[in-house]
């Protein structure tokens, strides 16, 4: 479906973009695209979000998600937009969450990812940063970009192993841009 398709037409919730996962040492997990009543789960997430790892996905210090941040992060027009929330299916936490969002000419979407401080180095970051990715290209997005600060090595290091292309922001030398050619 072409972006002017994507535009004119309100779209559903997305049920075919619901997964069942397994992760090493038999973790389960569901991914599933967020739903407006999510904001429970999001909550959940953001409580074992670190400040410091706040402070690295926001670029400032929120100390709680606002109403407006929240109404942001959970009501989505799937038409220009989506994000994607890991489920613990074991305990029925947050694990993480996933989202892009597409410029006006939708060839371009912006994407965001955060996990649970706690979880790190378990592979969750690579499987949402995938699905994403497989996302914007089923929409026939032409890249996908983010912004990064230079500090967040390892976020960086995960661009790299993805084929991102990463540069230094030319206003900000502590800002990395990375695009994905899809």
């Amino acid at each position: 479906m072409n972006g002017k398709a994507r535009k004119e037409s309100a779209r559903r919730y997305p049920s075919e973009w619901e997964r069942h996962v397994v992760l090493d040492d038999n973790w389960p997990i569901f991914l599933r695209p967020v739903r407006p009543s999510d904001d429970g789960l999001i909550r959940d997430l953001f409580a074992h979000v670190s400040n410091e790892d706040r402070r690295l996905r926001f670029f400032d210090s929120i100390k709680e998600v606002s109403p407006a941040l929240m109404n942001k992060l959970t009501r989505l027009d799937y038409s220009r937009a989506m994000a994607f929330v890991a489920i613990d299916e074991s305990d029925g936490h947050t694990l993480g969450v996933v989202r892009l969002h597409t410029d006006e000419a939708d060839e371009t979407a912006e994407y965001a990812i955060v996990i649970r401080s706690d979880l790190k180095g378990r592979g969750l970051g690579w499987l949402l940063m995938q699905l994403i990715i497989e996302y914007a290209k089923s929409e026939s997005l032409k890249r996908l970009h983010g912004e990064i600060l230079q500090e967040n090595a390892v976020m960086l290091k995960m661009c790299e192993g993805l084929g991102f292309e990463i540069k230094t922001n030319a206003e900000d030398r502590g800002l990395r841009e990375v695009d994905l050619i899809l």
